[in-house]
C-alpha cells in the first residue's frame, strides 16, 4: 500500500498522497495480463483507501488525476467492478475541490485539509500548461459513467480557455509552455515545446475527439491546428553520419532572432508524438500525419539503438537539418554545436551533441509509439523494434525485486549504476505497452478504447 517500490533495497516510498499509487496504477495491467486472482486481491485493497486523508500536505491535481482517477476508471471499464467506480466518484468529488476557485479554473496543487473548509482556493500565478490540460479525459469519462455532468462542466471551462487562445499565440496553433489559470492566460509566452510541461495537453486535445464519439468538432479543429503547427515549427530531421531519415521534436523560443528559434534539444517524454500523430492520421483521415508519426517513432527507436546500452537518454541535443528532404553530414557544423553546448563526451552516439540527462527512468513513451504504429500499420517490423527495446530495457533495469531506473545509458560499464526507485508508470504504461505490442490486436482494440496519458483504457461510446 505504498506509492512506489524501491526496487534495489526492497523498501517503499510515498510521494503521491500515500494512496498506493503503484497498486491503483497497475489495476488494469493485472486485468489485461489475465492475473485475475491478483486483480481481485488488489480491488479488495483499493476498497480500503481513504482519499480524505493523505500523507502529503499538498495534492498534485495532475498526478492524482492521471494515476489514481485514470487507474480506477480504466480498471472499471475493463472489469465492471462496482467498487472501482464508487472509489472513482469518491476521488473525483475530492478533486473537484481543486476547481473551487474564484473563476472556476483548477489549481495545480491544493491543501487537502484547507479545501475541506469550502473556502475558495488561491490559484497559482504560473503553471505548466499540461497541468490543467491533462484533466480533460478523466473528468469526461467520469461524467459519462455516472451520468453526472458536474465533472465535465468543470473541465469545459478549461477547454474554453485553451480553444480561445490557440489562434492568437506567438506560434498560432500551439500554446506556450507556461500560462496562468489565475488571469487566465495561455496566449502569451515565448517558450514552446511538445515535451515536459506541455506534452499531455496536446495528447488529450486529440484523444477527446474519439472519447466523445466524434460529436464535438472543437477537438478535431484543435487537434488539426496543433499538429500542423508543430509539424511546421517544432519537428526536425537531425543531422546524422548515417543520414537516417527520422524526426524529433525540438523546442522553440519565439523571441529569439530569426533563424535561431528551433533548439535541437529533445527528450524521451516527446516520444509520445509518434503515437499521437499516427492516431491523428487514423482518426482524421490524414495519411501525412501517419507518415510523420512513423518518422517520429523511428527516431525514438534510433535513439535507443545507438547507445551502449540500447536505451535512450532522457534528454539530449542533436543538430537540426535545414531541410527534411536531404541532410548531408557536416562535421564543421557538428563541431561548432559541440563547442556551443560544451557537454560532449566520447561515450555519446555519433551525431549526438549532448546527452544532457543520461538516465532512463523507466519511461514508456517510445514503446507507446511503436505499439501504436504496429497496431495502425500492421507492419511486423515494429514488433521487431519493440523486442529489441524490451531486451535492452529488461537487461539494464532488472533488480532482485523488480526494475530500477538506470543512471547513465551511455555507459559501457557493467553492471549499470541504478537508482533505487521505480515509477508506478513502469507497470501502468511501459510493461503494458510492451505486452500489447506482442498481443493480438483485439486485446484493448483501438476501435473500442482510448488510452489516457498513463495508458489507462477508457471504453469508447458505441
Amino acid at each position: 500500500m505504498r506509492d512506489a517500490l524501491l526496487p534495489v533495497s526492497g523498501g517503499g516510498r510515498d510521494q503521491f498522497g500515500g494512496w498506493a499509487a503503484t497498486l491503483v496504477d497497475s489495476l488494469d495491467t493485472l486485468w489485461i495480463l489475465g492475473l485475475r486472482d491478483e486483480f481481485d486481491e488488489a480491488v479488495d485493497a483499493v476498497a480500503t483507501i481513504d482519499f480524505g486523508s493523505s500523507t502529503a500536505r499538498r495534492i498534485n491535481m495532475f498526478e492524482t488525476t492521471i494515476r489514481y482517477l485514470g487507474g480506477l476508471l480504466g480498471a472499471y471499464d475493463l472489469s465492471q467492478r462496482s467498487v472501482l467506480l464508487q472509489k472513482a466518484v469518491e476521488l473525483g468529488d475530492m478533486l473537484l475541490a481543486g476547481f473551487n476557485t474564484a473563476n472556476g479554473l483548477p489549481v495545480d496543487f491544493f491543501n487537502l485539509e484547507a479545501s475541506k473548509s469550502g473556502a475558495p482556493l488561491p490559484l497559482e500565478s504560473t503553471v505548466a500548461i499540461a497541468g490543467p490540460g491533462t484533466l480533460l479525459m478523466e473528468f469526461t469519462r467520469l461524467s459519462q459513467l455516472t451520468g453526472d455532468p458536474k465533472y465535465y462542466r468543470a473541465i469545459a471551462r478549461v477547454v474554453a480557455v485553451f480553444e480561445a487562445a490557440q489562434p492568437h499565440t506567438a506560434v498560432p496553433g500551439l500554446w506556450p509552455t507556461t500560462g496562468s489559470m489565475k488571469i487566465p492566460d495561455v496566449t502569451h509566452g515565448a517558450a514552446y515545446t511538445l515535451g515536459s510541461g506541455a506534452d499531455s495537453l496536446y495528447e488529450y486535445v486529440t484523444k477527446m475527439y474519439p472519447l466523445l464519439g466524434g460529436q464535438d468538432a472543437r477537438y478535431r479543429a484543435m487537434a488539426l491546428r496543433w499538429m500542423d503547427a508543430a509539424d511546421a515549427h517544432l519537428l526536425f530531421r537531425p543531422m546524422l553520419p548515417d543520414g537516417a531519415d527520422i524526426l524529433f521534436a525540438g523546442n522553440l523560443d519565439a523571441d529569439a532572432p530569426p533563424g535561431r528559434q528551433l533548439d535541437g534539444e529533445s527528450e524521451h517524454l516527446a516520444c509520445f508524438l509518434g503515437a499521437t500523430y499516427a492516431l491523428g492520421g487514423r482518426l482524421f483521415g490524414r495519411p501525412d500525419y501517419l507518415a510523420t508519426g512513423e518518422r517520429l517513432g523511428r527516431g525514438c527507436a534510433y535513439a535507443y539503438n545507438v547507445t551502449a546500452t540500447g536505451i535512450m537518454c532522457e534528454r539530449f541535443h542533436l543538430v537540426p537539418c535545414a531541410s527534411r528532404a536531404s541532410c548531408a553530414w557536416d562535421q564543421h557544423s557538428f563541431e561548432a554545436e559541440k563547442a556551443r553546448r560544451g557537454r560532449w563526451r566520447p561515450s555519446l552516439p555519433p551525431g549526438f551533441v549532448t546527452c544532457k540527462d543520461p538516465r532512463y527512468i523507466l519511461r514508456p513513451e517510445a514503446i507507446e509509439s511503436i505499439f501504436y504504429l504496429w497496431r495502425i500499420t500492421g507492419q511486423r517490423e515494429y514488433q521487431e523494434i519493440a523486442w529489441q527495446m524490451f531486451d535492452a530495457v529488461a537487461r539494464g533495469t532488472a533488480t532482485e525485486f523488480a526494475n530500477a531506473a538506470v543512471m547513465d545509458v551511455t555507459s559501457s560499464e557493467r553492471p549499470l549504476k541504478q537508482e533505487d526507485y521505480m515509477e508506478s508508470f513502469w507497470l501502468a504504461e511501459t510493461l503494458k505497452y510492451f505486452y500489447l505490442a506482442f498481443s493480438p490486436p483485439d486485446l484493448i482494440s483501438l476501435d473500442e478504447f482510448v488510452l489516457n496519458t498513463e495508458a489507462h483504457p477508457f471504453r469508447l461510446p458505441q
